[in-house]
């Protein structure tokens, strides 16, 4: 935490008194790079792995000491300790048919999003209730630090009321990295820009309606690389998401920030993470406090952790929380973030002319 206008901004992700043990399906390049880094900084435990082709598995095992490899879900289930959360990191179209092999009753986090159309969140969310699933997505932006510190000054009332929330992300994405998302027909704002939309509605909640246009590059094959999502939360908040993953001119112009106006203050964070992917750039939180009579002065706070891996002991960590009983809110259950499911299909129907 760090101290503003004598008060305390607590900013780190809560962690469980007692850490459930992890099994992992799925050994794609983000288990590498996100999930298993923040395990073993948050002293989790990591009882096994299982993938489709087991020699990724075996390989992460190899590197992060994990003692099993599984042949399937179903041998995966079958060792798994009884109180195992499974942490399901494949594609949206294998959920439903992982999710079906789970012992009922078990604790899952599953990678965003949550289904590649509407309708498959739904099938999603109708096994999780059958099945009495503890099942949370893994929308893990909310548990950023600058997110969680911004979080936290808003409930303090430090800035005021809130009436402006802005996302900005101008650079160059490396889509090639990513070769099982770049293909999608639903790119920009399925892959990315709903990590906004869920944060967005973590704020504000639901929106009246949404206003969007995503667009492809005149020289790529890609679907789509950038868009433009415009949020009415009534006459006064002005809610809004510019992308542009095309801007291939150098670092002097790039940005990848969210900032938020209220009436007595702001805040601004840099998403650090994006620029020069993957090697990124430091973050940045800065916040101006307004003091009747003086001139706006905006200060800067080094903050520990960022988005990867630090966001993903978040997310873990709330489920393994809420499963043990120690609190009773799972902010990114299935049955919350249906709801992010359900403005990007709004976004996509605006985008196509049908709203």
């Amino acid at each position: 935490m760090f101290k503003l206008e004598n008060t305390e901004i607590p900013y780190l992700p809560v962690l469980p008194r007692r850490p459930l043990p992890i099994v992992i399906i799925g050994a794609g390049g983000i288990v590498n790079d996100a999930h298993l880094p923040a395990y073993r900084k948050a002293g989790f435990e990591v009882v096994g792995i299982t993938n489709r082709t087991r020699a990724r598995a075996e390989k992460l095992a190899a590197a992060w000491s994990i003692p099993h490899v599984y042949d399937s879900v179903a041998d995966a289930v079958a060792h798994a300790p009884a109180d195992a959360v499974y942490d399901i990191t494949i594609m949206p179209e294998q959920f439903v048919e992982t999710l079906n092999q789970l012992p009922d009753g078990a604790g899952v986090l599953i990678q965003k999003p949550m289904g590649d159309y509407f309708w498959q969140s739904q099938e999603i969310l109708e096994v999780c209730r059958r099945k009495n699933l503890v099942a949370a997505i893994n929308c893990q932006l909310r548990f950023a630090p600058y997110v969680a510190a911004a979080r936290e000054m808003l409930r303090q009332g430090l800035i005021g009321e809130l009436y402006d929330m802005e996302v900005r992300v101008t650079l160059e994405t490396p889509w090639e990295l990513f070769p099982h998302v770049m293909v999608h027909p639903r790119l920009e704002i399925q892959y990315h820009s709903i990590h906004y939309i869920d944060l967005i509605r973590s704020f504000l909640g639901e929106p009246n309606r949404v206003l969007a246009k995503t667009l492809r590059h005149p020289a790529k094959a890609l679907s789509s690389s950038r868009s433009t999502i415009l949020f009415d939360y009534g006459d006064t908040m002005h809610t809004v998401i510019n992308t542009n993953h095309d801007h291939s001119f150098g670092p002097e112009n790039q940005e990848s920030f969210i900032k938020w106006e209220g009436t007595k203050g702001a805040i601004k964070a840099r998403m650090g993470l994006l620029m020069n992917y993957p090697h990124g750039m430091p973050d940045k939180f800065e916040y101006c406090i307004m003091h009747e009579g003086e001139k706006p002065v905006w200060h800067t706070v080094a903050l520990e952790g960022s988005w990867f891996p630090d966001a993903f002991m978040g997310t873990m960590g709330s489920l393994m929380r809420y499963k043990n009983g120690e609190t009773d809110i799972l902010p990114t259950s299935v049955k919350d973030v249906i709801k992010t499911m359900a403005v990007v299909e709004a976004a996509y129907a605006s985008s196509d002319g049908k709203q």
